[in-house]
């Protein structure tokens, strides 16, 4: 927990009410984000960051640090996206199945542009429907180490999972993410035959976490060397990665912002 939400919350366990808006205000942003592109329903993303916050604020007195609060409210959150999705979908297969296929959302053509000359608003709606075209599972881990930033350690404890499986899950997103932008992100068309390379997609994503050595390191860099292939194919990952860590903004909508601090007023009132 960083210095500024620990003396936010000790501030507001000693009584100053103002703390809670400024916490609030702080973390709702990533949490409609995340209830967003995890529900994709703007009206079920709006009743996710409403009832986290409403949660937060009345859990908040008694928070006493065991996580971060950044983790704590993105498992409350994932907890009413699962609720939502519940009577639609059967919770282990949209969260849980290993074997589910993707989804089917539809990306825009890449055909008829040049190489590099895609305009923001497309490459934003590449990127929204190759996140959403993953299974919720691999979905969940990309958006919360990729776009809001959370450490995978972080992410585990968001879902409950060991640190090796959410890189599992991670490694499999981000190279599903990047083979469907690569029409958008390649500026090359370099070839070479199959099975005489390594999968460098998977190394990279290894590397950005941590997890090869120095050896196989330098042995991947002589590779990308020689391979304009391969360094065409790491460089799209890079920019992939680029793409999800710029979806860190945004805010929540006046309406929804303005009915939670009514509820949060209201519930003061009446704990008083």
């Amino acid at each position: 927990m960083d210095r500024g939400d620990a003396e936010l919350i000790q501030a507001l366990q000693a009584g100053d009410e103002k703390a809670l808006g400024m916490l609030l205000t702080r973390h709702a942003p990533g949490i409609y984000r995340f209830g967003l592109k995890m529900c994709r329903d703007p009206e079920d993303a709006k009743d996710v960051v409403q009832d986290t916050l409403l949660a937060a604020a009345h859990g908040l007195r008694a928070f006493r640090g065991a996580s971060s609060l950044s983790t704590w409210l993105y498992a409350i959150a994932r907890s009413f996206c699962i609720k939502k999705h519940r009577g639609s979908e059967p919770l282990a297969r949209a969260w849980a199945s290993l074997d589910e296929a993707p989804g089917g959302a539809e990306l825009p053509s890449p055909e008829a542009r040049p190489d590099d000359a895609v305009s923001d608003l497309e490459l934003g709606a590449a990127l929204e429907g190759a996140i959403g075209s993953l299974a919720p599972m691999y979905r969940e881990v990309l958006l919360l180490r990729d776009v809001e930033g959370l450490s995978a350690g972080d992410v585990a404890e968001v879902l409950g999972l060991s640190v090796d499986a959410v890189k599992s899950r991670l490694h499999r997103a981000r190279a599903e993410v990047r083979g469907k932008l690569e029409p958008f992100v390649s500026t090359s068309d370099a070839s070479a035959p199959a099975g005489t390379c390594p999968d460098v997609v998977a190394l990279f994503s290894r590397y950005v976490e941590g997890e090869i050595g120095p050896e196989e390191c330098a042995a991947m860099e002589r590779h990308l060397a020689g391979c304009e292939r391969c360094a065409v194919a790491c460089d799209s990952l890079k920019r992939t990665l680029a793409l999800c860590a710029a979806q860190r903004r945004g805010e929540v909508p006046a309406e929804v912002q303005a009915r939670v601090r009514k509820a949060i007023r209201d519930r003061s009132l009446a704990g008083r």
